[in-house]
């Protein structure tokens, strides 16, 4: 007889710990236990995460220690804490775990190829969270979870019990600590569940580059010819649509690992945001919410349970949590060969970028290491005019190394499998925000299968003179004029000025880089007068 699971180890003596349990044992626990909690029409759980409806990134503090001293990024993404503070935060986790009856626990990897993945333990004391990453971490079979032993990381979600303001180094009530050398992440002061996954990403992106295996934001799908194509972009570019392809197989929606093998997704599930989610434009994704499904901060009607996916009265972040193959044609088991085609997606809203470019070796090291997107109006408060947003790597918040050594090792893997890297503006045509025409995803769909079949690769095209992009002149189900966005301006004096305007705002950022970026990756830059 096997004797009871336990947590003793990680300081936890709470007697009744719920470990793996299935799905609707969490619906349960969930329903009796959490407020604010629903089934819907389709069998979804509708959970809140409180106060917090997205992640707290001015929060997020790593472990200032010796051993990754000279491998980390410091600075105000990757924030300094000493190890005294990181122990006063774990111990009142620890303490806050501690007054429950019961906990839950969930053993899972992070990474599909089995020569990578890292074992990752979860204690909580939410069933919402418990769910949420059975669904994002990889599932491990019966067997696999009899023979799981000890953790690599372990993540300590207090996330209902505040951090102490007043202790050192702490900006708010709440905290997300990592410690790479304890190998482990607390949390404090947030019920938002996607701290979690983010954390689990941010450990990948500091182990993986030691072993010359490149982490990446972004999303994979792969052909019946094995033409893996991977979608970079930040929030509302198109990455999930996109990656959603009803003639593809997707390997993964948001996180990625290229090792000399190929491409394995880090997930079991996907994130997708679910805010205007319609069955007409988003099928996939659509079709994927039923049981076992999260569905965070969503708007109903409490008579018949139908989500209206239209209301952001709670929050523009409303999210579907479910494992991937809850996608009719996922890949499974997520990985795949080397990428054929890298897709950088770029919603701008200054309207001057081609929907479609072809970049080099050297521009795709640039617009990688300036992960460039626009902010447009009522998108935050006091933003009235489309504001330039660059996150290296299109995933700054997450990147705990220079930008640069994971555009290196981008480039490194571009020359070596000759994968073609293409430019997709999925913002604006005709004019500015306000002003123009936001590109339809039906346009933008048709670049996508134009490049999928390869017929973009070999087609005339001419050079764009600001940013010396490669523009192709026609594409299949795409009219001409579209594709040369000066064309589509009524006044070409204003294409001018605007397109100068958004080349010096890339000039300017990517001087913060100068320090430790080569000439000739900063020469693959805009040209301004």
């Amino acid at each position: 007889m096997s004797k009871p699971f336990s947590l003793h180890d990680s300081g936890i003596h709470v007697k009744r710990i719920l470990r793996n349990v299935p799905p609707a044992v969490l619906y349960e626990q969930a329903l009796k236990n959490e407020k604010n909690t629903a089934i819907t029409s389709e069998g979804a759980l509708i959970v809140s995460s409180g106060e917090k409806t997205g992640r707290s990134p001015k929060d997020k503090r790593i472990v200032y220690h010796p051993a990754s001293l000279r491998h980390v990024n410091w600075g105000a993404i990757n924030i300094k804490l000493d190890d005294h503070t990181f122990l006063i935060n774990h111990e009142r986790a620890i303490d806050y775990l501690n007054t429950f009856e019961q906990l839950y626990a969930i053993d899972g990897f992070a990474g599909w190829d089995p020569n990578y993945r890292i074992k990752v333990r979860v204690i909580c004391s939410r069933a919402y969270h418990a769910l949420f990453m059975h669904n994002m971490l990889i599932r491990p079979t019966a067997a696999e979870l009899a023979d799981f032993g000890a953790p690599d990381y372990t993540i300590y979600n207090a996330g209902s019990f505040p951090a102490n303001r007043y202790t050192s180094q702490m900006t708010s009530s709440t905290s997300i600590d990592i410690s790479f050398e304890r190998g482990e992440v607390v949390i404090l002061g947030t019920e938002y569940a996607g701290e979690m996954k983010k954390g689990v990403f941010t450990i990948m992106n500091h182990i993986m580059p030691k072993r010359g295996v490149l982490s990446m934001h972004c999303s994979a799908n792969v052909g019946d010819n094995d033409d893996l194509s991977l979608f970079f972009g930040l929030s509302g570019t198109g990455k999930t649509t996109l990656s959603a392809d009803p003639h593809r197989r997707l390997i993964g929606d948001d996180e990625h690992c290229w090792s000399d093998q190929g491409i394995f997704n880090i997930e079991g599930g996907c994130y997708a945001k679910c805010i205007g989610l319609s069955p007409d434009k988003e099928p996939e994704i659509f079709d994927a919410i039923r049981f076992g499904t999260i569905l965070e901060n969503v708007v109903y009607d409490p008579v018949t349970r139908v989500v209206d996916y239209m209301d952001s009265t709670l929050t523009e972040n409303t999210r579907a949590s479910y494992p991937i193959e809850y996608i009719a044609n996922a890949a499974i088991p997520c990985v795949g060969p080397h990428p054929r085609n890298i897709i950088f997606l770029t919603c701008d809203a200054f309207g001057v970028l081609p929907p479609i470019s072809k970049l080099t070796p050297e521009q795709a090291m640039y617009h990688f290491i300036s992960g460039y997107t626009a902010k447009v109006a009522g998108t935050e408060v006091g933003v009235t005019e489309p504001q330039a947003t660059f996150s290296a790597c299109f995933g700054e918040a997450f990147m705990v190394r220079r930008p640069t050594k994971y555009a290196e090792l981008l480039a490194g893997k571009i020359r070596r499998h000759q994968v073609d890297v293409w430019l997709i503006n999925t913002g604006w045509s005709g004019g500015p925000y306000g002003e123009g025409k936001r590109i339809d995803l039906s346009i933008t769909r048709a670049i996508v299968d134009a490049i999928h079949a390869g017929k973009l690769t070999d087609v005339e095209r001419k050079v764009e003179p600001v940013f010396s992009f490669d523009v192709p002149t026609s594409c299949p189900n795409v009219p001409r004029k579209v594709l040369w966005p000066r064309d589509t301006w009524k006044s070409k004096q204003s294409y001018d000025a605007k397109s100068g305007e958004l080349a010096d705002l890339f000039v300017k950022n990517f001087r913060k880089y100068d320090s430790y970026s080569s000439e000739h990756i900063a020469a693959a830059g805009p040209r301004i007068a």
